[in-house]
């Protein structure tokens, strides 16, 4: 409320009285709010916190530091909710260095609880964990390290494991987190907690069992420990890193337990077998035996493992995975050829094999001499001995690869009769030495001649591929040697009569087809009696033009199968030599040709004659006409036609006709035509194109009497009118204009020029303005006046109007008045006017603008007033001012006030008076004496000293009675003090006698009014008081009646009178509102 005091001096008397809150906030220096601010036990705490919310950062931080100085326990609890509610005012790093600073861990806790949330400073984080782990909230660090994702983790354990807390969860939390488990089983280990190790293992993570295992192995822990803790866990621990672990430190026999165990639940995880073979391996515990059976191991890590233990054992251990590399680079490395020559001849695997017989190889000659010397001999396998051979002539060892079969095969050894081998020296002495080959199929007999054949083919052995095939009596594929690659039809045709083999004879036509032997080819289908590639001969046949063998050929086709392909093809050829009357006779035989395609082929090619047969067959009378009309039969055509009933056919024969003239036939094939509209056009487009007008203007009259005639016979015959016989179209307009499409119409009689009957159309077809401008372009042709007058009336487009009036002001200006009559109620009349002023025939149309000046525009009024005023008809002048008042009055009074006629210069005054220039109305009406007009023109203008003026003017002038006059007229104006002085000043009282007289009147009368209103009011206010009077009489008389009792208590504001029983008489009647009625008498003159 108050602001200019003392406020140091009042703060000093508050913090006397103890009211230490209100000196707070009147002291303006540090020194002594850090004096007052002390004396917390006398303060409310939420006022103080409110306070710190007034002081600067620097103050405040002083004034907290002060707090925590006098009190730390009894004061920290202001501090923290201070801290929480200005943290972003005062810095969260400044309240934690205030607290760290007093050491105060459970102020700290308390302040960062609130703003740990919100926060991802790893810095903060990790002082809430240090602040609660001093002040033994533990659960709180466990929640923190478990939940948070912004402490340093590596930071946190340090110092967790430097605080040792009891309860090793937060640690286990961190270190589980961030991948310190080794560091964590240390620590636990080292501390003795293997309670919490245990737990870890069991609860926490079992994934991370290996570690703590490897840590503990490293802290030399015991070994019964870590197999409990190990068999505690079972199924659930991770086995390949276990075994890495044990493995690094060379203790895998203590998961011998474990990993048995597991076996005898059927565990088949592959890194628990792969331990166990170790563990067997190192014990030396008949490890074959388990090599060999066990089907779970991998035989590359314990192979791997085996090499520098026992190269045999890696060698059992890689077979029995089929581990190639690996197995070639221990053999090799250890010098175990043979066993590797076993290997890979038992493997029979081609990119083995090509990998340990390629030219790099520095031990392929060792492997070489094992395999011919051990191991091929001692496999029983051909398919083994088969393998190896492929994999010699894979790797062009073709010499050692002949000798090597020479002796198998040929030296009556167990696989002289093998018909793999046999197969294998052949196809090897193909591929090595051609030259042998042919000794080898006559000395053999127990190889695949087909196939052995086939490679031979490949090999362009062609003579020894022949040789094969006719050994194993394969005809068909000897003939095909003969044919496709030694490429001679000669052999082939004597082969084929050698065997006499119908397959032979197939093969040896198909060849004769391909050279393009075509009656040869036929001559061997026939011999073969093959008709499966009839379809190509038929086309060789057309192509060679041997109808007469395609005949033969197709006979005997056929006699086997029933195919419309063949049965077409015949009555073709047929046709091809023209055998006409066997064709009649084909077709009425059961057959099953594509009629309609051979009769549509031959159409194709002009075989017309042939064609008619098969379409008079089939009853297809579209193609018939079509063929007919070929053949230029048309009346045979039209017949066809009419059977057809098909607008496309009757096109096609009408206008072959017309070309051929025809012109009778043609009009009966056109009257089916032109009764589809969308033919009609075209049929009409093709006469013309040809210069049968009159043909088609007959047609199209021949059609207007048919049942199914249209809108587009009508209209076409229209246009040809339009083009060719314009005298008729007038009248063909006229009888069918409903029938008529008229837009189409309307463009021929445009092109064409024939402006009266593009008139019409455009009144039928409701275009009234495209009627009415081509009757004005056209007009000596288009023009009538009754027929326009009907038109202009109903356009649209306004501006046409306006054209109109052009064209008949120039082209029948006497007709003019008439147009514009009817125009009247559409036309702009300025805009008509304008017209008629700049063309200067502006009386022209005076009955037109008499007839529209009931609409009062300004423009008809003036130019109407302007002829008047020409012709000097002042009446008519008068009468128009007085009825139409909307033109510029006083250009026109300025115009006339000058005029010779008396009566023009009346009319100029009185347009004066009706525009309320009084002045040079009267000065005008005074100009020419017409004091009349000048007294009205005054009373009108309501003016007194207008009036007063003309007043005087009459007195100079002389003018008594004009003066007398003057008073009556002017009487409501004229002040009667200055009539009755200009009257006394100018000898004119017996004048102005009458004015006053008639004023005494008046003002007589108004006194008279004044004076009964007043006694009538008068009389009103009476006989109300008398009224209100007998009111009170009788209520007093009715309380006289009343019995007699004690008189109440007076009423607040109401005394009693003496004897009156406490009744009060009620004020008079001036007390309730009636304001006091003042003397009778006149009222003041100055009230009026």
């Amino acid at each position: 409320m108050f602001s200019h005091y003392d406020r140091p001096r009042i703060a000093q008397l508050c913090e006397k009285a103890g009211l230490y809150v209100r000196a707070l906030q009147h002291y303006t220096e540090l020194p002594d709010i850090k004096r007052v601010i002390v004396n917390t036990h006398a303060i409310e705490p939420q006022s103080l916190v409110e306070f710190f919310g007034t002081l600067s950062r620097e103050w405040a931080l002083e004034c907290m530091k002060d707090l925590l100085l006098v009190n730390l326990r009894g004061n920290l609890q202001i501090i923290v909710q201070v801290a929480k509610e200005y943290c972003e005012q005062l810095g969260v790093d400044a309240c934690i260095k205030i607290f760290e600073q007093f050491k105060s861990y459970e102020g700290l806790y308390f302040f960062l609880g609130s703003y740990l949330s919100s926060s991802e400073d790893p810095d903060i984080h990790f002082k809430y964990i240090e602040a609660a782990a001093k002040t033994g909230q533990i659960k709180e660090v466990e929640r923190v390290t478990r939940e948070s994702n912004f402490y340093d983790p590596e930071k946190t354990k340090n110092f967790l494991m430097e605080a040792k807390l009891p309860d090793a969860r937060p640690l286990i939390n961190v270190c589980d987190r961030f991948g310190f488990v080794p560091d964590l089983t240390h620590y636990l280990y080292s501390n003795n907690m293997l309670r919490y190790i245990e737990g870890y293992v069991q609860k926490v993570n079992p994934g991370n069992a290996p570690l703590v295992v490897g840590q503990l192995l490293d802290d030399e822990c015991p070994e019964d420990f870590i197999k409990g803790l190990i068999l505690s866990v079972r199924s659930l621990l991770p086995v390949e890193p276990l075994v890495e672990e044990c493995e690094k430190r060379n203790r895998l026999r203590l998961l011998t337990q474990f990993l048995e165990h597991l076996v005898s639940e059927g565990s088949q995880d592959v890194h628990v077998h792969n331990a166990l073979g170790k563990i067997i391996i190192d014990s030396n515990n008949n490890p074959e035996h388990f090599l060999t059976t066990n089907p779970y191991y991998d035989s590359r890590v314990v192979g791997k493992y085996c090499e520098k233990r026992d190269p045999t054992l890696a060698v059992v251990a890689y077979r029995r995975g089929q581990c190639d590399e690996e197995l070639i680079n221990v053999t090799n490395k250890n010098s175990l050829f043979k066993l590797q020559a076993r290997y890979v001849v038992e493997r029979m695997d081609a990119d083995l094999w090509e990998k340990v017989l390629n030219p790099e190889n520095v031990y392929r000659r060792q492997l070489i001499d094992q395999v011919v010397s051990t191991a091929l001999p001692e496999s029983k396998s051909p398919e083994q001995v088969s393998a190896a051979v492929k994999a010699f002539m894979t790797a062009d060892l073709p010499h050692e690869l002949i000798e090597l079969l020479e002796k198998i095969v040929l030296q009556n050894s167990a696989f002289s009769g093998n018909f793999n081998l046999q197969n294998l020296l052949i196809l090897t002495a193909i591929k090595a030495d051609p030259s042998r080959v042919m000794d080898y199929i006559n000395r053999l007999d127990n190889f695949d001649g087909p196939a052995v054949g086939e490679v031979a083919v490949e090999a362009q052995l062609y003579e020894e591929a022949f040789a094969i095939f006719k050994k194993f009596n394969l005809n068909v594929q000897a003939v095909n040697v003969l044919l496709d690659n030694i490429q001679n039809i000669e052999r082939a045709v004597e082969f084929a009569f050698r065997v006499e083999e119908d397959a032979v004879w197939s093969q040896v036509a198909k060849a004769q087809l391909r050279e393009g032997l075509v009656s040869d080819a036929i001559e061997s289908f026939i011999r073969a009696d093959d008709m499966t590639q009839f379809l190509d001969v038929i086309c060789a046949a057309e192509d060679a033009n041997v109808y007469h063998d395609l005949v033969r050929y197709l006979l005997m086709v056929r006699q086997k199968a029933k195919e419309p392909k063949v049965d077409s093809e015949l009555i073709y050829a047929y046709a091809k030599i023209d055998r006409l009357s066997e064709i009649e006779e084909f077709i009425l035989m059961p057959n099953v040709a594509n009629l309609q395609n051979v009769g549509d082929r031959l159409y194709d090619e002009a075989l017309y004659e042939a064609a008619k047969i098969i379409f008079a067959f089939i009853s297809n009378w579209a193609k018939l006409a079509s063929t007919l009309v070929k053949l230029r039969q048309f009346q045979g055509a039209v017949d066809a036609a009419r059977k057809a009933n098909s607008s496309k056919t009757w096109k096609e024969v009408c206008f072959a006709c017309v070309d051929a003239e025809e012109f009778r036939l043609a009009q009966m094939c056109g009257l089916n035509i032109i009764i589809q509209v969308d033919d009609l056009e075209e049929v009409s487009e093709y006469y013309q194109n040809r210069g049968c007008f009159n043909e088609l203007i007959s047609l199209m009259e021949s059609g207007l009497g048919l049942e199914r005639a249209h809108m587009g016979i009508f209209t076409e015959l229209g246009v040809l009118y339009a083009r060719y016989r314009p005298e008729k179209l007038m009248e063909h307009i006229k009888l069918f204009s409903t029938r008529l499409n008229i837009p189409k119409l309307i463009r021929a009689c445009d092109e064409q020029q024939h402006w009266m009957e593009l008139t019409y159309l455009y009144i039928q077809y409701d275009e009234f303005d495209n009627a009415a401008t081509t009757i004005m372009n056209h007009s000596p042709e288009a023009w009538d006046h009754m027929q326009f007058k009907d038109v202009a009336v109903k356009v649209a487009n306004v501006e046409l109007y306006y054209k109109a009036v052009h064209f008949y002001l120039q082209e029948h200006p006497d007709l003019i008045n008439d147009l514009l009559n009817v125009l009247a109620l559409r036309v702009d009349h300025t805009r008509v006017v304008d017209i008629m002023r700049k063309a200067g025939h502006l009386h022209l149309v005076k009955p037109y603008m008499i007839a529209v000046q009931s609409n009062n525009v300004a423009a008809v009024n003036e130019a109407l007033n302007g002829i008047y005023v020409e012709e000097e008809d002042y009446d008519r002048l008068r009468e128009s001012i007085d009825l139409h008042d909307n033109f510029d009055q006083i250009g026109l009074a300025q115009k006339i006030e000058k005029h010779e006629l008396l009566e023009m210069r009346r009319v100029a005054a009185y347009i004066y008076k009706k525009a309320g220039r009084w002045k040079q109305s009267i000065a005008l009406s005074k100009k020419d004496n017409l004091y009349k007009d000048a007294m009205e023109t005054a009373s009108q203008s309501g003016d007194r000293e207008l009036a007063e003026e003309l007043l005087i003017y009459f007195i100079e002038k002389g003018k008594k009675e004009c003066f007398a006059s003057c008073l009556f007229v002017c009487y409501d104006l004229i002040r009667p003090d200055i009539a009755l002085e200009l009257a006394w000043m100018n000898n004119m009282i017996d004048f102005a006698f009458p004015y006053l007289l008639q004023f005494i009147r008046e003002y007589t009368g108004k006194v008279d009014e004044l004076v009964k209103d007043k006694i009538e009011a008068q009389n009103e206010v009476k006989a109300k008081e008398k009224e209100e009077k007998d009111v009170i009489a009788q209520q007093n008389m009715y309380a006289q009646l009343l019995p007699l009792a004690l008189p109440a208590p007076p009423m607040p504001g109401m005394g009693s009178a003496p004897g009156m029983g406490g009744f009060v008489p009620p004020p008079p009647m001036g007390g309730m509102g009636m304001p006091p009625m003042p003397p009778y008498g006149m009222p003041p003159m100055s009230s009026f």
